[in-house]
């Protein structure tokens, strides 16, 4: 494994957290840019804002379905795009302990995160569009700009102090300046002065600890530690008319990625108006905390190696490399996770080492035969009632699969399948 700051560690390991976008444009249900979107003038979102009231917000709640579903750590949003602090700040009025619920909801989350053994980020946007001057007048003056740095300065330590320890810091909303237009080294060198072991994300213009892919599932190359962050329908706040839920297969598939590049999930749960979770959202998060809990998915998800046979995630295209299987690896056992129950025969073929044991994770061993690199292995019936059953292959020697686009493999040099840039997907293949 490379060489990891100390401070990384549990994250490289967390593999699966949950990220809460919460606020007034909840309450509005069109979406977390509605105020951007919409062109709603500061005074009237401001009016919006007293009436925001979300008495369904429970933070223990939120932190145990986290727990129930296997998630390690929550991401809160304490101020989003549109600038109301969730959080009490002397800086502003516009905050949810001074205007509407009269609550500090991140208080009330990173308290619930200590009782219940997670890890706490606070997400916190640099620009808004409520606060003056706003990032497009610092474009236009330097009096202004020196005013709006020393505004985003000054959240920044604020948050950092008031909420002392946390784990992560979760910059977004960049624009409209790189590293040297946000002083992003003094920024982190500040938070870090308050908070020596903060992790902070590469989301002020500088790299930070990790990278965050957001809405794709993509590693970064060479690898670092990194999060992909995805909601699990098309909006990250509430949108009552958006049904587009991501399936529990959906969210087993991205976790698969990341445990084959050892990067993390971070899911989002986008609570309602009233600060109720959405039961899609809550029922799909069980399910898969029951897999990885009962139904083999821990081994498979956790603490695994890096495992590159994994075509899916280049563009979706390639899901009939295995139209049964994702797979993960960890030493010498190759995790064959079904998506979809195959029959009572079930074969794996290309597999280069030697397999000596075939098992249902968590359950008894299986007949099987290997010849020539084709694995046939017999299914009892019970699995087709199960999510997402997980193979367990104990080989010889690190898992590897090979195959080609012909019925064998070459015993030559030749390129990987396809050998040719494909015009589904620009620029994926080798």
């Amino acid at each position: 494994m490379e060489s990891l700051d100390k401070k990384m560690e549990w994250f490289v390991d967390a593999r699966y957290g949950m990220f809460v976008h919460f606020g007034v444009y909840s309450m509005l249900g069109r979406g977390e840019w509605a105020m951007n979107r919409e062109r709603i003038p500061p005074a009237e979102y401001r009016q919006l804002a007293g009436q925001f009231n979300p008495v369904n917000f429970d933070a223990d709640a939120l932190c145990q379905l986290a727990v129930d579903g296997g998630m390690k750590y929550i991401v809160f949003t304490t101020m989003h795009h549109d600038g109301f602090r969730l959080y009490d700040s002397s800086l502003t009025d516009f905050c949810s302990t001074k205007l509407g619920p009269g609550r500090d909801f991140t208080a009330e989350m990173v308290a619930a995160c200590r009782r219940h053994g997670l890890r706490i980020g606070l997400y916190h946007s640099l620009n808004n569009w409520f606060d003056q001057p706003d990032g497009a007048a610092a474009l236009e003056d330097a009096g202004q700009y020196r005013r709006f740095i020393d505004n985003t300065f000054a959240r920044i330590r604020e948050l950092l102090v008031k909420y002392n320890p946390v784990d992560i810091l979760w910059y977004d909303g960049w624009w409209p300046f790189h590293a040297k237009g946000w002083r992003s080294e003094r920024m982190n060198e500040m938070a870090r002065s308050i908070q020596p072991g903060l992790i902070i994300n590469g989301r002020n213009g500088l790299p930070g600890d990790y990278a965050t892919p957001e809405g794709h599932m993509t590693a970064p190359t060479p690898w670092r530690p990194w999060e992909a962050c995805m909601t699990l329908n098309d909006h990250w706040g509430h949108h009552p008319a958006d049904h587009n839920w991501k399936s529990p297969l959906d969210v087993v598939k991205m976790l698969a990625i990341a445990a084959n590049h050892r990067g993390n999930l971070l899911l989002n749960i986008g609570p309602d108006g009233s600060g109720a979770t959405p039961e899609e959202s809550a029922r799909t998060v069980r399910q898969v905390g029951a897999w990885l809990r009962e139904g083999g998915g821990g081994e498979a998800i956790l603490h695994t190696d890096t495992f590159t046979f994994d075509y899916e995630r280049r563009g979706g295209h390639r899901s009939d490399w295995d139209s049964n299987a994702v797979f993960t690896a960890r030493g010498n056992c190759l995790n064959a996770i079904l998506k979809f129950f195959p029959g009572p025969r079930y074969t794996l073929c290309g597999i280069e080492p030697r397999v000596e044991r075939v098992t249902v994770a968590g359950g008894p061993a299986l007949p099987f035969t290997q010849t020539d690199g084709r694995v046939a292995m017999e299914l009892p019936e019970s699995l087709a009632a199960r999510f997402c059953p997980v193979l367990r292959l104990e080989c010889d020697g690190p898992p590897s699969i090979h195959r080609c686009g012909g019925m064998r493999v070459p015993a030559a040099p030749h390129p990987p399948y396809d050998p040719c840039p494909s015009d589904l997907v620009p620029g994926v293949n080798p």
